[in-house]
C-alpha cells in the first residue's frame, strides 16, 4: 500500500514543458554587451513560476551591476531566476505542497541538484509566501523520493521508467538513475534545516520525515562496511566509460571499516576509485548534526537524534585519522578519496561537495590551515583535474573529460575566500567563459569557451546568481 501511495504522489498532475531555447553558438564579444537590454529569459507567459521577491532583487541590482560591467547584469538577469523560470513544477492538488524540479536539459529530478537549485531563494521566503510553498514542496517531494529508494540519486516525475532501467541494480520505474551518492541524502537535510530555521515551519517534520531519516541512517550504517564488503547496494552498467560503472561485481573497491561512510559515486555521478569520498563525509557530519537538532527539538525523538550525533562523531574522528595526508609540496592536506587501508587519491573534482567547496557546504572553516593547504593544491596543476588554457581555468573531472574546467569551480573558489580581489577575479573569469551565451554551463574547453557542455544547466545558473547577490546586494 505504501508503495502505491508513493507512486500516486510521484504521478501528481505536474505539467512538463519543452526545453527553453538557450544560445548554443559563440557570439561576438560586442554582441554580448549590446544584448544587456535583451534578457534571454522565457517570455513571461512561458515562465513556470514568478517570485516577486526575486524579481525585486534583480531590479535592485540593475544599475549597480550595469555600472560595473553591462555583461555582468545581463548574465545575472538570465541566470539567477533560471530555476524558477524553467525547471520547477509546483502543485498542491493533493492538499500538500509538491514541487518537482528538472535539473535542466535532463527532465529528471536529482536530490542534489534540486536542493541546490532552490537554495539561493531561501533568503526571500519570509517576504514571498508563494515562494515559501514552492520550496516547501521541494522538501516534501524529496522526502517522498527517499522513501521510494534511499540509494537512488535521480527520480522521474512518475513511474515512467527511463533510459537506465537496464542497469544492473534494483531499478524501479520511479527512478531515473540509481547511483548511490552520500551527498544525495545530505542535500535534502541541509535544505530542510535551513528552511525550518528561516520560517519556523515545522510541519515538514512529520512521519514521512522520520521514516526518511531512519532510511538515511540505515544507508549510512550499511555503507560504513561494518558487516563486510558486500553491502546492500551494488551497481554495474554496460558502458565504455569506466567512471560510469563499478568493479568487483558492482561492489567497487574494498573499504576497510573505519567509521567513514562509503559512496559508490561522486556528486558528478562518476564512480569513486576509493570508496570513502572525503568531501561527502565532511558533508555528512554537518547534516547529521542538523538532523539531530530537528529530531531533538521538534520531534522529541531523542533516541534517533542520539544515533545521528553518534554517527557524526564517528565520521568526524575517522576523518581526522584517515583523511589528512602529507603532501611533499603543500604539507598536510585533505585527500579526495581514501580506502581505510592506507591508500589515498590526491585530486579534486569540480562538482559539489568537493575539497574546494568544503567551507561552503560543511563545517570546515576557511581559516583551517589544512583546508588552506588543500585549496592551494586543488587550484594548481598538481591536481590532475585542474586545467588552465587560453579561454580560462578551473577544476574539471572525468565526467566531461580532460581540458574541460567547470565554471562551478570558479563560483566555489569565490565562495571560499575572504579576499575581495579574488572574488572579483573569479567573476571576471566566469563572464569570459560563457561562450557568449549569457548562461553558465557544465564545462568549457580551456582554450575555446564556445566549446561547452550543457546549454541548460539550472544549478550552475542559479549558483552564479547566488554569488552575485552575496557580493553586490549589500
Amino acid at each position: 500500500m505504501k508503495k502505491i501511495l508513493l507512486s500516486l504522489l510521484l504521478a501528481a498532475p505536474l505539467t512538463a514543458i519543452a526545453a527553453p531555447e538557450f544560445p548554443k553558438k559563440k557570439q561576438k564579444a560586442d554582441v554580448a554587451v549590446q544584448s544587456t537590454i535583451k534578457d534571454l529569459r522565457p517570455a513571461e507567459k512561458d515562465r513556470l513560476f514568478r517570485s516577486e521577491a526575486v524579481e525585486k532583487q534583480i531590479e535592485s541590482l540593475k544599475s549597480k551591476l550595469t555600472a560595473i560591467d553591462p555583461k555582468l547584469f545581463w548574465m545575472f538577469q538570465n541566470c539567477f531566476p533560471n530555476t524558477l523560470d524553467t525547471t520547477v513544477h509546483y502543485s498542491n492538488a493533493d492538499g500538500d505542497d509538491d514541487t518537482f524540479v528538472y535539473t535542466g536539459d535532463i527532465h529528471a529530478m536529482w536530490l542534489r541538484d534540486s536542493a541546490a537549485q532552490v537554495w539561493p531563494y531561501l533568503r526571500y521566503v519570509k517576504e514571498d509566501e508563494p515562494l515559501r510553498h514552492l520550496i516547501r514542496g521541494v522538501i516534501r517531494r524529496q522526502l517522498a523520493c527517499i522513501l521510494i529508494d534511499p540509494y537512488a540519486n535521480a527520480f522521474n516525475m512518475g513511474p515512467t521508467g527511463g533510459e537506465w532501467q537496464k542497469d544492473n541494480t534494483d531499478m524501479k520505474l520511479e527512478l531515473h538513475e540509481r547511483k548511490y551518492e552520500i551527498d544525495s541524502l545530505c542535500y535534502p537535510l541541509r535544505l530542510a534545516y535551513a528552511y525550518w530555521k528561516l520560517t519556523g515551519d515545522n510541519s515538514i517534520f512529520d512521519e514521512k520525515w522520520l521514516q526518511a531519516v531512519r532510511l538515511i541512517l540505515d544507508v549510512f550504517q550499511d555503507q560504513q562496511n561494518w558487516n563486510g564488503p558486500f553491502t546492500n547496494y551494488r551497481f554495474t552498467r554496460r558502458t565504455e566509460a569506466l567512471h560510469d560503472t563499478r568493479s568487483n561485481g558492482g561492489y567497487g573497491h574494498p573499504g576497510k571499516p573505519c567509521g567513514l561512510i562509503a559512496s559508490a559515486f561522486r556528486p558528478s555521478d562518476d564512480s569513486t576509485i576509493f570508496p570513502y569520498l572525503v568531501p561527502s563525509n565532511f558533508f555528512a557530519v554537518s547534516v547529521l548534526r542538523k538532523a539531530a537538532e530537528i529530531l531533538n527539538d521538534v520531534n522529541k525523538e531523542y533516541g534517533i537524534a542520539s544515533d545521528c550525533r553518534r554517527m557524526a562523531t564517528q565520521v568526524e574522528e575517522a576523518l581526522e585519522k584517515y583523511a589528512v595526508v602529507e603532501h611533499p609540496k603543500y604539507g598536510k592536506i585533505y585527500a579526495f578519496e581514501v580506502d581505510g587501508y592506507g591508500s589515498a587519491l590526491m585530486m579534486d573534482d569540480s562538482n559539489a561537495p568537493s575539497l574546494l567547496c568544503l567551507p561552503y557546504l560543511t563545517d570546515v572553516s576557511i581559516d583551517d590551515p589544512i583546508y588552506q593547504n588543500t585549496r592551494r593544491f586543488v587550484w594548481s596543476e598538481d591536481n590532475p583535474y585542474f586545467f588552465r588554457g587560453k579561454a580560462g581555468e578551473g577544476i574539471g573531472g572525468p565526467h566531461c573529460g580532460l581540458n574541460k574546467p567547470w565554471p562551478m569551480s570558479l563560483v566555489m573558489k569565490a565562495f571560499t575566500t575572504n579576499d575581495r580581489a579574488e572574488k572579483e577575479w573569479c567573476v571576471q573569469q566566469i563572464l569570459k567563459t560563457d561562450g557568449g551565451t549569457g548562461f553558465m554551463h557544465e564545462s568549457f574547453n580551456k582554450d575555446d569557451a564556445s566549446d561547452f557542455t550543457r546549454s541548460w544547466f539550472a544549478w550552475a545558473n542559479t549558483l552564479f546568481g547566488e554569488l552575485i547577490v552575496d557580493m553586490y546586494a549589500e
